[in-house]
């Protein structure tokens, strides 16, 4: 059964810092692209980042490169994504994605991400 949890959501105030972790199983998981979506309340779900298999390569949207970043570390079967200089724009349900080839992605639940002071 494949499992996406995430994990390290939070309240934390603007300038602070967080970071995500995602936890796979029932799947090869250095076969897959991962990535962090977020959905904040009345939004569309949106790209955070990404990273290639073997995480030589990421791709960020342009409204957290240089605040946020994501890596993996395939022994653990697991994705992180740090989170540095949040904003209260960045309060938002924040979801891990697997994509392997061929096969329809797979989601976690989510975490809840509140940046306020």
């Amino acid at each position: 059964q494949v499992q996406l949890v995430e994990s390290g959501g939070g309240l934390v105030q603007p300038g602070g810092s967080l970071r995500l972790s995602c936890a796979a199983s029932g799947f090869t998981f250095s076969s897959a692209a991962m990535s962090w979506y977020r959905q904040a309340p009345g939004k569309e779900r949106e790209l955070v980042a990404g990273i290639t298999t073997s995480g030589d390569k990421t791709n960020y949207a342009d409204s957290v490169k240089g605040r946020f970043t994501i890596s993996r570390d395939n022994t653990k079967n697991t994705v992180y994504l740090q989170m540095n200089s949040l904003k209260p724009e960045d309060t938002a349900m924040y979801y891990c994605n697997g994509k392997r080839l061929w096969i329809p992605p797979y989601w976690g639940k989510g975490t809840l991400v509140t940046v306020s002071s």
